[in-house]
């Protein structure tokens, strides 16, 4: 079983509608510890993505879909969300190469390099209450169920579950990267929205592959 490039317009698909429709609630939980407007940038981004896509040609590889999508972000997404989503999707893209299909092995390799682009650009680490408190448990759950033997849906799905679990683990903590650094203790009892908006990009991965795994 393997995801092509089917996979990824129904992943860009789906995050397109889980953002429009988690756009308030991702500006409200901006507005508690950022600038209240992570929401906004990211219907805005995936919007001009979701054109982007209009471009693609027939014969487009997973990864040339990725890199159109990491270079729209970047483009279009103000505040640090936009070189850090665009930079997990550009890497991601360039770990699968021109590959056609994707193997549950490609699918870890996709979220670890994205995961490590995060980290590149952004410098932070689990429990520095960011996006990366999404992204590691994702790559984490994903290798181990690759190892023991899922299918890229299945693996996806467990990154998924895990990401979701890693946005909420955001809330007790302490931020100590970006703009929610400067509240200190004040932060504590919200959640990060870049961890929250990660896992559910993640969680439309999974969603559109249980739809077009073949």
């Amino acid at each position: 079983m393997s995801l092509g490039i089917s996979w990824v317009t129904a992943w860009i698909d789906d995050t397109v509608e889980v953002v429009s429709h988690n756009r308030t609630r991702l500006s409200e939980l901006d507005r508690e510890i950022g600038d209240g407007d992570h929401g906004e940038n990211l219907d805005r981004g995936f919007s001009a993505v979701k054109v982007k896509f209009d471009t693609l040609p027939d014969d487009a590889t997973p990864g040339a879909a990725l890199k159109l999508v990491a270079t729209t972000l970047i483009s279009t997404v103000g505040g640090a969300s936009g070189p850090l989503l665009g930079t997990a999707f550009l890497k991601g893209a360039q770990a699968l190469g021109d590959a056609p299909e994707i193997n549950a092995d490609g699918v870890v390799a996709l979220l670890t390099a994205a995961r490590d682009g995060v980290v590149l650009r952004g410098k932070a680490e689990p429990g520095d209450k960011t996006m990366i408190d999404a992204w590691t448990p994702a790559v984490d759950a994903a290798g181990e169920a690759a190892a023991a033997g899922a299918s890229p849906a299945g693996v996806l799905r467990a990154a998924a579950a895990a990401a979701s679990a890693g946005a909420e683990s955001t809330e007790p903590l302490v931020a100590r990267k970006g703009r929610a650094s400067y509240l200190g203790e004040r932060a504590i009892g919200h959640r990060d929205p870049g961890a929250e908006s990660s896992a559910l990009i993640i969680t439309a991965a999974a969603d559109a592959a249980a739809a077009t795994e073949g």
